[in-house]
Order: C-alpha cells, then sequence, then structure tokens
C-alpha cells in the first residue's frame, strides 16, 4: 500500500516537472525572439521538442525460464571451452 502512494506521488511529480519545463522553453523561446526583435532580426523558428514517450514495461522472467537461460549460458561456455 505504501508503495502505492509512493508511485503515485512520484509519477506526480515527474508530471509537473515535464509541465514546467515545457512551460520554461515556450518562456525562452518568447524571450529569444523578443530580444532578436529588439536587435533588428527576424525571429527564429526553433524545432518542436520531442514528444515524451511513455517506457515500455520490461518483461518478469519467471524462475523456470531464468534456469532455463542459466543452463543454455552454461552449455554455451563448456562447448566454447571444450573447442578451444
Amino acid at each position: 500500500m505504501i508503495e502505492f502512494f509512493k508511485t503515485l506521488l512520484q509519477s506526480r511529480y515527474v508530471g509537473l516537472l515535464e509541465g514546467e519545463m515545457v512551460r520554461l522553453r515556450a518562456e525562452n523561446r518568447a524571450l529569444t525572439n523578443s530580444l532578436l526583435g529588439t536587435a533588428g532580426f527576424p525571429p527564429v523558428d526553433f524545432p518542436e521538442a520531442p514528444k515524451l514517450q511513455e517506457l515500455p514495461r520490461t518483461r518478469r522472467r519467471s524462475w523456470h525460464q531464468i534456469q532455463a537461460w542459466r543452463e543454455e549460458t552454461a552449455k554455451r561456455e563448456a562447448t566454447a571451452a571444450q573447442s578451444q
């Protein structure tokens, strides 16, 4: 239960930080173009910020899968050692 609330608060916090970052980038673009306009230069078109993507969840492996993977790795290493 505690982990659930911790995750919930962290995700909100990260979301707030990302929103603040978007706001600050827009403000910086506006200020830069304002300064350039005052100096007599045309405004600059900034590239669009990359869209935020949700990270894919990592697959959890069962103990049977982990054991099979370890056995396969051990067999490969044994055959490689014998061939040398």
